[in-house]
């Protein structure tokens, strides 16, 4: 009956109808857990490990994926899997219970995969940031206005307990990024709703966002496309790209966008290692959102920054040499300008890593931080090509600049 119920809603507010009903499980947290490792080849793990140390988010030492697998299980109430078009519940007690507001969003995302096909198409990482602004946005978007509607026109089922989220640990910085589509997506929806309401977001779903640029700055979209950025071979043949496509069917590169950047520049306010806050390379002014004394709940996190303003494309590849790793990481930017603002607000990011700069301009990190290696920084007009190896003598064999 609630189900039944929150469909109605959903349609009543969306302008949409389903075309089939949507089943509806509810698990433990604990059963959620237990199953969100999911299945990964060494070398998606070889990569995935690479590309978020590449971030300063996940240090060498750990597991990228079990981190962000433990920070989704400490905070997920719902999703919508449309591999099997059911909507799975999480529930934080013994006896489940769901929330009306939780169930009505991921109905919203049944709908969408109904009407508009949720495909799971291999995306880089700001690829899918760019997609998932436009369908949690829309969600979000549908949420709001359900949520002003309960307890006033409508009987809402609202818990007296549970559904809150908990139960594992959350980092900080992965939350920051991972939160991207849900704060900057709802205001790029309500910005395409004021060009053409519901009828434009509808239409958006046929030409998704390309990247984190256009969800952030909406008015570049839909012209905006990201540049296509390459990168040279390695130039020494110790050296071997790791290929994640040999385990799934996705590049064999990451992108890393505005949204990944940013959460890089928040962590530096919530690391353990370093977290004084005459370390940090933002402020909270800069990456938190707020609405008179409050945080705005509709959007709390800023993803402008002065960093990420004017990124135009990007390429990382990770290498291997037996069990040593580096990378190459090139971004393109609008101008000169902007590519110098960001090189310099990276090279803040290594010190804050305990980075100390050598005579010939390249960083080697310290060894008590979890992310020791030696990193150069080179700008060229509007690129930026950062590179990463064990130590500084490596760096020439991965890139010669």
């Amino acid at each position: 009956a609630l189900v039944n119920r929150s469909m109605a809603r959903v349609e009543y507010i969306r302008g949409l109808e389903f075309n089939t009903t949507v089943p509806v499980d509810v698990i433990s947290r604990e059963e959620y857990q237990s199953g969100s490792g999911g299945s990964y080849g060494e070398s998606l793990r070889t990569f995935d490990n690479a590309k978020f140390e590449a971030l300063f988010l996940i240090g060498e030492s750990e597991d990228s994926i079990a981190t962000q697998d433990s920070t989704l299980g400490a905070s997920v109430l719902g999703y919508y899997s449309p591999a099997q078009d059911q909507i799975v519940i999480v529930s934080d007690t013994e006896t489940p219970t769901i929330s009306e507001n939780t169930l009505g969003h991921e109905l919203v995302h049944a709908l969408q995969d109904q009407r508009f096909d949720l495909d799971a198409t291999a995306r880089t990482r700001d690829g899918v940031q760019g997609r998932n602004g436009l369908v949690e946005g829309d969600a979000s978007a549908v949420d709001a206005v359900y949520s002003e509607r309960c307890g006033v026109e409508w009987e809402c089922l609202t818990p007296t307990s549970g559904g809150g989220g908990g139960g594992g640990d959350t980092h900080a910085g992965i939350s920051f990024l991972y939160y991207f589509p849900y704060s900057d997506g709802a205001a790029f929806v309500s910005d395409l709703r004021d060009r053409g309401g519901w009828s434009a977001v509808d239409d958006a779903y046929a030409d998704p966002p390309d990247g984190a640029r256009e969800v952030i700055t909406s008015e570049d979209y839909p012209e905006w496309e990201p540049r296509n950025v390459t990168l040279p071979e390695a130039p020494g043949d110790e050296w071997e790209q790791v290929r994640p496509s040999t385990d799934r069917n996705r590049p064999d590169y990451g992108t890393p966008g505005p949204s990944a950047i940013a959460a890089t520049m928040a962590y530096t306010r919530a690391d353990q290692y370093n977290s004084s806050y005459g370390s940090s390379v933002v402020t909270a002014d800069e990456i938190l959102n707020y609405d008179g004394a409050t945080l705005d709940a509709t959007d709390p996190y800023n993803y402008d920054l002065a960093a990420t303003d004017g990124w135009e494309g990007g390429r990382m590849e990770v290498y291997e040499n037996g069990s040593e790793t580096g990378y190459v990481w090139r971004t393109v930017w609008a101008d000169e300008r902007e590519a110098e603002t960001f090189a310099e607000a990276w090279g803040d990011v290594v010190e804050h890593w305990g980075g100390s700069r050598n005579a010939n301009g390249t960083y080697v990190i310290d060894e008590a931080s979890p992310f020791t290696d030696a990193i150069a920084i080179h700008v060229e007009g509007d690129t930026v090509t950062v590179v990463n190896a064990p130590t500084a003598a490596e760096l020439t064999e991965l890139y010669d600049a």
